[in-house]
């Protein structure tokens, strides 16, 4: 019943958040009530972003990150 659910709902655009403004990009969402959309990752992609930076001092987009560990197998 819920696979059918998710099927007939409308699929809304998805909004990602600003790498340096993650959290007031959220709270401005809240403002103008509009969590429906949006697209916030998981800690483990801030956590990879983070260890990349570290060793090789290149600060990648959150949503390139993201893209990366999918295309990896990473499942969240």
């Amino acid at each position: 019943m819920i696979s059918l659910y998710k099927n007939l709902t409308k699929k809304k655009k998805k909004v990602y958040l600003n790498d340096d403004f993650v959290l007031e990009d959220f709270y401005r969402a809240i403002q103008n009530n509009a969590l429906d959309g949006l697209h916030i990752p998981h800690s483990d992609v801030f956590y990879v972003r983070s260890a990349i930076e570290g060793r090789s001092g290149i600060r990648y987009p959150l949503q390139q990150i993201e893209s990366a560990m999918k295309a990896e197998g990473w499942k969240k």
